[in-house]
């Protein structure tokens, strides 16, 4: 047995000595980090066990790529990354995606990565594999500790950039022998946590000329996008569009900074808006694939752009501004109005865009309500949305992916509030559903818990990662899930199309490669972890599921709705991914 004598020096060495895992979580604290999702294994399984005992929430997902999708929705709520915790080699591989998503989108997140032992390196250790020089093609900073005591600067650096500039994601390694290895305490140094972003100011000169161009439009448009909504511009946004009188299209993530039921809100006439507007005030929102890169035939050729952005290099992408503003989306937006106000000037309600704007809401509109009116069954997309819409709380976080489900969904289903929705977004990223809701959850569940979360899911979209309702139940999340069921990717089979196929020969030749088993049961799924499924196939047994579903707070539940394979978006003035005429 030990000696009484030597046993004290153990505790004193374990008073003096702290271990990398702990010097791990006592930086990511001091920099105010509050949610670790990931997927525990050698080297890393300490990390978890430490931001346990540190305060910091630890979330076990099945995936690490929804673990990283989880981590980079917290970063686009809260404004502070979300950390992503993942193990060697594949486990990392994984999270790449979710890393590559978070840069596209512009969100911050934290990818802690373990690896191998530094003295097993080049030897075909466990997992080995080049993770510092693989993430610099996925994040904004990549780095490796080079000891124990550099591992707070390391984190400070990795947090500070990942919210400095344009957001996004960024990645620390931490070889396998550093998280149980012991330094003295005294010899560690944790850097304060970093100051929020600067808030950048555009030019003067910049912003008088652009009032000047907007006020002697004929037809203009503001387009808002999720820039915006991470700024948390919507108070003067709101003023903007109410004190000017001006019409405006959000972005998909852009829901919500200015209510979508809103007068000035032309989302029901997006590509007439688009497409006639003389001048656009583009305010956190890009001329990527998702607003057809500003090129006829979507837009006007002599369309004049007024960009409104906190990164110079985004500036001119596509198509030449006729003024760049550079800076904060919040900060801007505020000197355009003391400019406008200056001016008092307004936009006529009388014009005639207003009034075609007006026209053509109503005509999409009313196409859009007949398709929600038709009785027949099984339910098309229109049927379905009418009725989630009518039930739905209004200051729902709001989670969609999925092809026609995300489409369909976000011209029907409204936001009333900035950071409320959240889907495949800029790079168009399908299984970040299921991510995304758990991350939702997390933070309404300390913010504001009375808040539902709803995620609305095509049945392809769903499979991506539909392990992770395992996660919901295990942390029993107050999130209802809405599978929309049409047995397929874009569009499926009816059962007995499906019987009759299968008699041709072998599935592997003659099943059509959209096709997925008609009438899947996804709500048993569900069931089985113990939350609530409900199969509906009628619009009764919907409005029957989604009241059962929202007054069961303690429950998570899915409900798995039959839609008609064959159902598909309205007519389109433009077919999908209009090519643009360079």
């Amino acid at each position: 047995m030990a000696s009484d004598a030597s046993r004290a020096d153990s505790g004193r060495l374990a008073e003096e000595t702290i271990t990398g895992a702990q010097i791990i979580v006592r930086a990511l604290k001091a920099q105010g980090i509050e949610y670790m999702f990931g997927i525990v294994g050698i080297p890393i399984i300490e990390v978890a066990f430490a931001a346990q005992a540190a305060g910091i929430k630890y979330i076990g997902m099945r995936n690490e790529q929804a673990a990283c999708y989880a981590a980079s929705a917290v970063g686009y709520l809260t404004g502070r990354p979300g950390v992503c915790l993942v193990v060697s080699g594949p486990g990392l591989i994984n999270a790449l995606s979710g890393m590559a998503n978070a840069n596209m989108n512009c969100w911050p997140v934290l990818v802690v990565g373990g690896s191998s032992d530094r003295n097993q390196e080049t030897m075909g250790a466990f997992q080995e594999f080049p993770q510092v020089e693989a993430c610099r093609l996925y994040s904004k900073f990549s780095a490796r500790p080079s000891s124990l005591e550099a591992i707070p600067s390391i984190i400070e650096k990795a947090v500070r950039s990942s919210i400095y500039g344009r957001p996004g994601a960024c990645y620390v390694d931490i070889p396998g022998d550093f998280v149980n290895s012991h330094v003295n305490k005294t010899s560690v140094r944790y850097v304060e946590c970093c100051l929020s972003p600067p808030i950048c100011l555009a030019e003067a000169s910049a912003v008088s000329e652009a009032t000047s161009v907007l006020m002697n439009a004929r037809r203009p448009l503001l387009i808002v996008g999720k820039g915006a909504a991470y700024s948390r511009a919507e108070r003067s946004i709101r003023k903007l569009v109410d004190q000017c009188g001006l019409p405006f299209l959000p972005t998909p993530m852009g829901k919500g900074v200015v209510p979508d039921n809103h007068l000035n809100c032309v989302s029901a006439a997006r590509s007439s808006a688009l497409l006639n507007a003389d001048v656009i005030v583009l305010l956190g929102a890009r001329l990527n694939w998702i607003l057809h890169f500003g090129l006829p035939p979507r837009f006007q050729p002599d369309v004049n752009i007024i960009q409104v952005d906190i990164c110079a290099e985004e500036l001119g992408n596509n198509v030449k501004p006729a003024v760049c503003l550079l800076g904060d989306v919040n900060a801007v937006t505020e000197q355009l109005l003391e400019q406008l106000g200056k001016q008092s000037w307004r936009y006529p309600s009388s014009s005639v865009w207003w009034d075609d704007l007006k026209k053509k809401m109503k005509l999409n509109e009313e196409n859009s309500k007949a398709l929600a009116m038709q009785n027949s069954l099984p339910m098309n997309y229109y049927v379905a949305f009418h009725h989630i819409k009518a039930l739905l709380p209004q200051d729902c976080i709001l989670v969609s992916e999925g092809a026609n489900t995300m489409d369909i969904g976000r011209t029907i289903i409204q936001n009333y509030q900035p950071r409320h929705r959240l889907d495949a977004g800029t790079f168009g990223t399908m299984g970040v559903g299921l991510g995304f809701a758990i991350a939702a959850a997390m933070v309404a569940r300390d913010q504001n818990p009375e808040q539902r979360v709803v995620c609305v899911e095509g049945d392809s979209a769903f499979g991506f990662s539909g392990m992770e309702v395992e996660t919901i139940c295990r942390y029993n999340l107050p999130v209802l899930i809405i599978v929309l069921n049409n047995n397929g990717i874009y569009s499926g089979f009816d059962e007995n199309t499906w019987k009759e196929m299968l008699t041709w020969g072998d599935p592997a030749l003659v099943a059509p490669p959209l096709s997925l088993i008609p009438n899947a049961r996804y709500e048993q799924v569900m069931s089985s972890f113990g939350g609530k499924g409900y199969f509906v196939q009628t619009p009764e047994e919907l409005q029957d599921a989604l009241k059962a579903s929202l007054a069961d707070r303690a429950t998570p539940s899915l409900i798995n709705v039959i839609i008609d394979p064959r159902s598909e978006r309205k007519k389109q003035d433009f077919p999908w991914l209009t090519r643009s005429n360079m």
